[in-house]
Formats: structure tokens, C-alpha cells, sequence
């Protein structure tokens, strides 16, 4: 008999970005919960399948994939053997005719149920595109940061990617990834408030985001969502509460896969110590963050929002902060500089907060003249419409003017912030 290549199958796996490994591991899980005994599948069966050499699976085998895939198993290019007729399936196979009754049951069932006509399968190429919109929040959270319209679009498309897993039937790798995309629409949703300073909201988006990344079990959104949650508690002034949340992220063995979640895992521990003013620890700190970013390759696989920031000037950026808090002046504007010089253009709100803190190093060490000028670059629209990059900047007209009084400097900084007010 000639051997035709199973395409129904191949090309269902390619849609749903199955490897052969992949479906085996699949298919044994699914026997598992069916017979009560684990499957003996590996990649090898899978490619039999896909070349056309193992044409009718058994009985327990094809209802397996169906379940999978939502497909008959003729659907999926398997073919009946030719003396096999659904009736003498149905006498030699007491589970065929178990599974053929359950089946005629749940399809009547089905039939009746509302909307179910509209019944559907979700599969990876719908993800794809609430991933692509993911992308979007990113960027526009690192142009214009901390807006609530930010924290609001975010929001109703975790919305989305839940409502979409009740539309229809999805694989469990499926269901595992929409999971995934709304535990990071919520991510990004609660650093728009942390951004904003809006912290009970970011602590509401923080427990949903937790929720979510746990029934997707992706270790890449739990390490940002708690990475999040602990720049969120140096934030409100909880030391020891950021130092546990960003543990709980240091530990996940994402870290231990790849460096470079290591690496931004300790320069956020980095940030907590300025603020606890543990100053002897940041230099060992920076540099065991530096070590890991050199070793991590640029080959991995990494989810778009650490692409989009994690690098050295984010490091800098961070040693920045870090030494602010600690009172380190001097060492801080070294690090701000650093920052500056490698940020990538897209990086608008990087810039205008490092800048901001830059101000504040520089004036800190009673370089006032530098420090207004330094101040007056930061962008208007940031200044005045980013709540961090407004606080610190209120922050600095209050220092400079109690450090020199009356001066040049000071009258010229109170005229460049009445011009921005002048222009809404």
C-alpha cells in the first residue's frame, strides 16, 4: 500500500505549534486522564503519524486527539482501515461504543445549549494577534508612561483574552498562553499605576495579574508580575515587603535558565537596598547584575516586554536610583550618565526620569547651575504629564529654591515651569 503523508495533521500542528515531542507528551496526558494509565508515546509515534505510516491509531488513541484538536480523526488525515466498519468498531471495542454514546450525548447536549452554534476553536493564531496588541501597550507605556489610559487599554484587553477562552474550545497550551497574555496585560496594566502613583489600583491589578500567571504557569509573566510587585513596595515605602516580592521572582528557576533574568532581578534588589540604605552592598550587587547580563546569550527567546527595556542603560538607570536613595551623590550622577549615553530612542520616559534624577544628584552636591540646566532638558510633555517625572521635578524647585534663595537660578526655573502650566 502506498504511504501518503498525513498534511491534515501537520498542518494542524503547525497552527497550533506542536512539536512532535510536543503532541506525544500531549497525547500521553490525555490517555492518562482517559484509561487511568499513562501513555507511552514519544516523538518517533508522532512523526509515524505525520509520514503516513501509522494510518488508524487505536480506539483510545483517536479519541485523545479529537479531544486535542476538536477534529474527528478523519479530520486529521487518518485514514479507517478498510474492513473496519463503525459497527464492527463498535462490537470488538466496548470503549468505542462507551465513547460513541458519550459522544452522541454531549453533541445533543451541545445542540441545545445557547450560542451553540457559534462554538468555535481558539487556537494559536488568535493569540498571536492579542500578543501583537501586548506589544503595543509596551511601547506606548515607554513613550508616555504611567497614563491611565494606558492602565485602562491594558486592562479591558486582559478582559479580552479571558472572554476569549469562553468563546470557544481550546488545547490546554492554548488556554495555557491566553492565560499568559492576560496575566501580561494586567502586568503591564499595574506598572501604568505604579508609573502614575496610583498604588491601590496597582495593588488590585497586581493580585489579578497573580491569579492569572498561575493558571497559565508561564515562569517568564509570574517573575515579571512579581519583579513589579516588589518596585512597587519600594515605592509606597515598604522596604522588606519589595526585598520578599522580588525574592519570590529571584527564585523562579527562569532565573537559573537564563542570566538575564538574573540580571534584572538583581539590579531591582540593587534599588531596594539605596532605599534601605545599605550603601556597602550596592557595589557587589551592581556588579553581580553586570556579570550576569555579560553571560546571558542573545540567542534565547525572551518575551518582547524585556526585550523592549532590560540592557545597560536600564541597569545604569537602576545603580541610579539605587544610589540616590543610599545619598551617594556623586556616584549616582556617574550612573546617570551612563544611562544616558545608551538609551535607545524609544526609551522617552527612561530619559525623562533619569534625566529628572540627574537634576537631583547635581544639585544634591551644590552644583546648581548645572543642575538647572540638566533640569530644564527634561521634555514638557513628560514634566508635566508623567506624575513621577512631575513629583521629582516639584521636588527639585523645592530644593533648589531652599538651597539658593532669590538666585538666577531659581527665578529661572520658577519661569520655565509658569511656561509649562501656560501650555496645557
Amino acid at each position: 500500500m502506498e504511504t501518503v503523508r498525513n498534511e491534515a495533521l501537520e498542518a494542524w500542528m503547525r497552527e497550533h505549534q506542536y512539536s512532535a515531542n510536543g503532541l506525544a507528551r500531549a497525547v500521553n496526558s490525555g490517555l492518562e486522564a482517559l484509561t487511568g494509565k499513562p501513555g507511552t508515546y514519544d516523538g518517533r509515534h508522532v512523526r509515524e503519524w505525520r509520514a503516513g505510516r501509522v494510518r488508524w491509531p487505536n480506539t483510545a488513541t483517536r479519541r485523545v486527539l479529537s479531544d486535542l484538536s476538536g477534529k474527528s480523526a478523519v479530520d486529521l488525515g487518518f485514514v479507517p482501515r478498510r474492513r473496519t466498519s463503525p459497527a464492527a468498531v463498535s462490537q470488538e471495542d466496548p470503549m468505542y461504543r462507551r465513547t460513541l454514546v458519550a459522544g452522541a450525548v454531549s453533541v445533543a447536549v451541545a445542540a441545545a445549549a445557547p450560542g451553540a452554534a457559534s462554538t468555535r476553536k481558539i487556537g494559536m493564531s488568535d493569540v498571536g494577534r492579542l500578543q501583537e496588541k501586548f506589544s503595543a501597550v509596551i511601547a506606548s507605556d515607554h513613550k508616555r508612561g504611567g497614563q491611565l489610559d494606558i492602565e485602562q487599554r491594558a486592562t479591558n484587553l486582559a478582559d479580552t483574552a479571558l472572554n476569549l477562552q469562553n468563546s470557544g474550545s481550546a488545547t490546554q497550551r492554548v488556554r495555557s498562553s491566553l492565560y499568559a497574555t492576560a496575566a501580561g496585560f494586567r502586568s503591564s496594566a499595574m506598572w501604568a499605576a505604579i508609573d502614575g502613583r496610583r498604588f491601590k489600583d496597582a495593588l488590585a491589578h497586581m493580585r489579578e495579574a497573580q491569579t492569572l500567571a498561575e493558571l497559565s504557569g508561564d515562569q517568564t509573566i509570574k517573575f515579571r508580575i512579581w519583579s513589579h510587585a516588589g518596585t512597587l513596595y519600594r515605592h509606597m515605602g515598604r522596604p522588606a515587603d519589595a526585598r520578599a516580592a522580588n525574592d519570590v521572582a529571584r527564585n523562579l528557576h527562569i532565573t537559573r535558565r537564563d542570566p538575564m533574568f538574573a540580571s534584572l532581578g538583581m539590579a531591582r534588589q540593587m534599588a531596594i537596598q539605596g532605599v534601605s540604605h545599605e550603601l556597602r552592598s550596592l557595589p557587589r550587587t551592581f556588579g553581580q547584575a553586570q556579570e550576569a547580563m555579560c553571560r546571558a546569550g542573545s540567542d534565547a527567546a525572551r518575551p518582547v516586554w524585556l526585550l523592549a527595556f532590560w540592557d545597560e542603560a536600564e541597569l545604569h538607570s537602576l545603580a541610579l536610583s539605587a544610589y540616590l536613595a543610599a545619598g551617594d551623590w556623586s556616584t549616582a550622577e556617574y550612573h546617570a550618565h551612563r544611562c544616558l549615553a545608551s538609551l535607545r530612542p524609544h526609551m522617552q520616559r527612561s530619559r525623562a526620569i533619569t534625566t529628572s534624577r540627574l537634576a537631583q544628584a547635581q544639585l544634591a552636591q551644590g552644583d546648581v547651575d548645572a543642575a538647572t540646566h540638566t533640569a530644564m532638558a527634561v521634555d514638557e510633555e513628560a514634566a508635566t504629564q508623567h506624575p513621577r517625572v512631575s513629583r521629582m521635578l516639584q521636588e527639585f524647585g523645592a530644593a533648589l529654591r531652599a538651597m539658593a534663595p532669590g538666585s538666577d537660578n531659581a527665578r529661572t526655573w520658577t519661569e520655565h515651569t509658569a511656561a509649562w502650566r501656560a501650555h496645557p
